[in-house]
């Protein structure tokens, strides 16, 4: 039929609210609740409506390889008539089938002259370009072609190594703010680095060091975001930490055992790099948002407790105390901090006075550079951190704090006695420890990434540079190489900071050479100021990780007062439980819990079904949710309407089948199941399922429904489906291939609008009554 033949109150088109189930016509149908209304309208049953009344689109000469963006025009001359111009028409179809096309062409270049070897080369690359080549990558191969763009190789691989982006944008004029950033972020986390690996990863303290000199280079090849710094954090050198103690605890090694360590570093490292590239190889970016905002927080929060209470113990000097203690070293926070709390009159007083005196200056100058920095942005350059590691080192050399008892950082060298010594971390030897640190070391990689992902979208990525999009595919790519070359020199694991990076943004860091410049001046650390190094107090160390600590401490309160305000209860309780977790048990069973709980959530909203039973608003033919507000819609007589509003998989259709039961008895799915019924059976005569929100279908979901239907039909139930989708999709091609559109009663039953369905069960409704009425005149 025709488009211009179906009757207007089916025809389709753009309805102005689309989430209402707004009919283009106004319809009167079923407002009284009786069949007589129907009679009226007689010429409906002329024309049924249903999918077989759409405008095929295979019925028109172009197809979907038609380009919808066209460099032809319908004449010559500008176009200035609007954007809804007439366009020529398009091409005939071709009748030709593909393989004919290719003997034409076969047959021309037959009768010309065989080709040259040249050609033949280039017809090989080409070939071999298009077989490598993924179908994105050609659908945009083509895209480019029809509007003279020129489509490369090296195209592609500037957007998977953004290095041969940035380079050639490359100014002169950015080289002093990249200096300048590399500088202050060096003087600034380069002792962090020493005292990360020292105090939190038990580590020679070089390895710190390489975190700032291998990593940052190898994410300025391929990283996309231009302003971000990667290097060691406090709660993967903890995490490090923990295996290492894991693994001396198990009788692996001794506490001395510098080499040991450094190799259970790499090890750990090196699975954490491994799986943080493997999951941007398979494009696994969305993980981002798997792990909750109340489990990171809570998780975070209890890292800075287990740090600050770890560190009050060099920062007291009580290291003698509690290497003589049984249990304190490996044993849990509160052990720690009891023994903190009952051994003060153990304390080494002027290793005491130096701690405490480096964590009031630090924290003292960390918050006058906080209230300067709005008025003044020049204070975000003063190397308040750098000042104070120096004046105590000097201060150490020449009062003579070593000999008065005060632990200094000592030789700072590489374990194997070489500098950058390269070390495979997936040696089969290496098994052992492989073994034990996969599942802290996933943990590592996925915090490190969930981390990086949130400075890297604070921070943006084409400010400065064009064409460098952020992507967390390509970022976890980036932070996973980074990682991986690190493990292979035993370095702590590194990935990317807000606030070392709004640190680079500030003091005027353009490009990612000024990651390439942090690690140049690392390097160059290594190999010649090392021996600076050697009177470094340990306390002071101790007191910069204390106010690393408290900086992540001190961001939870505002998260408490946000989920106290709107009653988050479930976010407030697992913050609580994490917390209470790590620092009354261990990290590694606060992670585990932390994790379960989790992922507990998101299996949990993924499958629940989200269907629902809609009503009439009254004095219309829109419907909306009648859980909502039942009081102010209607129910249709003898009709059930659902809704379902989302994709059907295997996930949120294994309770599809209870909710829809709740639906016919209670009509609603918050009732209690020991209720009797409460809606007759009579009401659920006819049901309409309206799944305009279902886009896609696995083979679970199609078979959930297709038991429903023939559930339905058993039971002489009719059933009808209301705005499906196109028939070009594939959920309608599994909707026939499963026998649904055959067991509802064919195409016809699939119908525009809710009001179409309602029309047809009014019309099948009177067309039984008349059979009867005749059946009856018949027997009488």
């Amino acid at each position: 039929m025709p488009p211009s033949s179906r009757p207007s109150s089916i025809t389709t088109g753009s309805r102005p609210h689309p989430h209402d189930h707004a009919p283009l016509t106004p319809s009167g149908l079923r407002q009284s609740r009786t069949v007589s209304s129907s009679s009226t309208n007689d010429d409906i049953t002329e024309h049924p409506p249903g999918p077989s009344t759409h405008h095929d689109p295979f019925d028109d000469e172009t197809n979907e390889t038609t380009s919808l963006l066209h460099n032809e025009r319908v004449h010559d001359g500008p176009c200035d008539h609007g954007t809804f111009s007439p366009r020529v028409s398009s091409p005939p179809p071709r009748t030709g089938t593909r393989d004919a096309e290719m003997g034409s062409v076969a047959d021309a270049d037959s009768e010309s002259s065989a080709p040259s070897s040249e050609t033949q080369l280039k017809n090989w690359r080409k070939t071999f370009s298009n077989r490598v080549k993924s179908k994105k990558m050609a659908d945009s191969g083509n895209l480019a072609r029809q509007h003279g763009v020129k489509d490369s190789w090296s195209m592609y691989l500037s957007y998977y190594v953004p290095f041969l982006i940035w380079i050639k944008q490359y100014k002169w004029s950015w080289l002093k703010g990249d200096f300048t950033a590399a500088i202050t972020i060096a003087s600034m986390y380069l002792p962090m680095a020493l005292s990360y690996a020292d105090n939190l990863a038990h580590v020679p303290p070089i390895n710190g060091l390489y975190a700032f000199a291998i990593n940052p280079f190898v994410y300025a090849l391929l990283g996309s975001c231009p302003l971000m710094v990667v290097g060691p954090e406090a709660a993967g050198s903890l995490l490090i930490g923990s295996i290492v103690k894991n693994s001396i605890d198990l009788g692996r090694g001794e506490d001395d055992n510098a080499v040991l360590q450094a190799k259970v570093a790499g090890v750990a490292v090196g699975i954490a790099g491994a799986t943080v590239f493997l999951m941007g190889v398979f494009r696994l970016g969305f993980l981002d948002s798997v792990l909750s905002r109340p489990f990171l927080r809570g998780f975070i929060s209890a890292i800075g407790v287990v740090i600050f209470i770890d560190q009050l113990i060099p920062v007291l000097g009580l290291n003698r105390a509690a290497r003589s203690t049984p249990g304190v070293t490996h044993g849990s926070t509160v052990q720690k901090l009891e023994f903190v709390l009952t051994h003060l009159g153990d304390r080494h007083s002027l290793t005491a006075i130096v701690g405490i005196v480096g964590f009031v200056v630090i924290m003292v100058l960390r918050e006058i550079k906080r209230r300067l920095q709005p008025r003044y942005p020049g204070v975000a350059y003063f190397p308040d951190r750098l000042i104070v590691v120096v004046l105590s080192t000097v201060l150490a050399w020449s009062l003579g704090w070593e000999e008065q008892g005060v632990p200094v950082l000592g030789e700072v060298k590489a374990a194997s006695g070489h500098v950058f010594t390269f070390r495979n971390p997936f040696q089969l030897s290496h098994m052992t420890h492989i073994r034990d640190a996969m599942g802290t070391s996933f943990l590592i990689g996925m915090l490190g990434f969930f981390e990086s992902s949130v400075a890297a979208k604070s921070l943006g990525g084409q400010e400065i540079v064009e064409g460098m999009q952020l992507s967390p595919n390509r970022e976890l790519v980036a932070l996973g190489a980074a990682n991986l070359v690190g493990a292979c020199f035993m370095a702590i694991p590194a990935f990317g900071g807000y606030g070392r990076s709004k640190v680079n943004k500030s003091t005027g860091g353009k490009s990612p050479m000024s990651s390439i410049l942090l690690s140049i001046i690392t390097v160059i650390c290594i190999f010649f100021l090392l021996p600076w190094f050697y009177y470094l107090p340990k306390p002071v160390l101790s007191a910069l990780i204390m106010a690393v600590a408290w900086s992540l401490i001190e961001e939870a309160p505002h998260d408490v007062k946000f989920f106290l305000r709107i009653k988050g209860w479930t976010e407030l309780s697992l913050m609580v439980l994490i917390l209470a977790v790590t620092v009354f048990f261990s990290l590694n069973l606060g992670i585990a819990i932390g994790i379960g709980l989790s992922l507990l959530q998101v299996v949990r909203n993924a499958t629940r079904p989200r269907i629902q039973i809609l009503g009439r608003i009254p004095n219309s033919d829109r419907f909306a949710n009648a859980e909502e507000h039942p009081e102010e819609l209607e129910f249709v007589e003898g009709c059930l309407i659902v809704k379902i509003p989302e994709p059907l998989t295997f996930a949120n259709t294994g309770q599809l089948k209870n909710r829809l039961r709740r639906l016919e008895f209670y009509g609603t799915g918050n009732a209690h199941p020991a209720l009797p019924r409460l809606r007759p059976q009579a009401s659920n005569k006819n049901v309409i399922f309206d799944i305009h929100g279902v886009t896609s279908m696995d083979g679970s979901g199609t078979q959930v429904l297709e038991e429903i239907v023939r559930n339905y039909r058993d039971r002489g139930v009719r059933v009808f489906f209301s705005r499906p989708i196109s028939r070009d999709n594939k959920v309608w091609h599994l909707l026939e291939r499963s026998g649904i559109v055959e067991l509802v009663g064919g195409r016809h039953r699939f119908v525009d609008d809710v009001k179409d369905a309602l029309r047809m069960t009014e019309i099948e409704d009177f067309e039984e009554t008349g059979a009867c009425a005749r059946a009856s005149d018949d027997l009488s």
